[in-house]
C-alpha cells in the first residue's frame, strides 16, 4: 500500500513539476503491437522493421521497467544492421526515451546529442546536395 501511495505521490509530482512529458503506453498496446511484429516475419524487410520499430516504440513508453529494457534490448540488437540514417536516427530517439524512462539520463542525453548530429549531417548533406546541383547548370 505505501508503495502505490509512493507512486502516486511521484505520479503528481512529476505532473505538475513537467519533468515527465513522454507519452506512456498500456499493455494492450503492447500486446498489440507484439502480435503485430510476430504477424510481420512472413512480410517484407521494411514492413518487418516498422511493426519492430512500433514494438520498441511501445516497449520503450510502457510503465514497466521489464518492457523498457526489453525495447532497450530490441534496439540496440537492431541498430547495427541500421543504415537508413532516419531510421537511425528514430531507433537513437527511442533508445534515449527507453534510457530516460530507466533513469539513465547521462546515456539518454548522450543518445539526443547524437540524433541532433544525424539532423546536422542529413541537413549538411542537402545544401551540398543542393550547391552541387546548382553548380551543375550554371557550367
Amino acid at each position: 500500500m505505501e508503495a502505490k501511495v509512493g507512486k502516486f505521490f511521484d505520479s503528481v509530482t512529476n505532473f505538475f513539476s513537467g519533468s515527465d512529458q513522454l507519452p506512456w503506453c498500456d499493455a494492450d498496446i503492447i500486446a498489440g503491437c507484439e502480435k503485430e511484429a510476430a504477424g510481420a516475419d512472413n512480410g517484407s524487410d521494411e514492413s518487418k522493421n516498422e511493426c519492430l520499430t512500433r514494438f520498441s516504440w511501445a516497449l520503450v513508453h510502457s510503465r514497466r521497467t521489464e518492457d523498457v529494457e526489453r525495447g532497450i534490448a530490441m534496439l540496440e540488437a537492431s541498430i547495427a544492421s541500421t543504415t537508413d540514417p532516419l531510421k537511425m536516427r528514430e531507433k537513437l530517439y527511442l533508445l534515449a526515451v527507453g534510457h530516460f524512462r530507466r533513469g539513465d539520463y547521462s546515456r539518454s542525453r548522450e543518445l539526443v546529442e547524437q540524433c541532433l548530429m544525424f539532423v546536422y549531417i542529413v541537413g549538411r548533406s542537402f545544401q551540398i546536395w543542393n550547391m552541387a546541383g546548382q553548380l551543375k547548370y550554371r557550367t
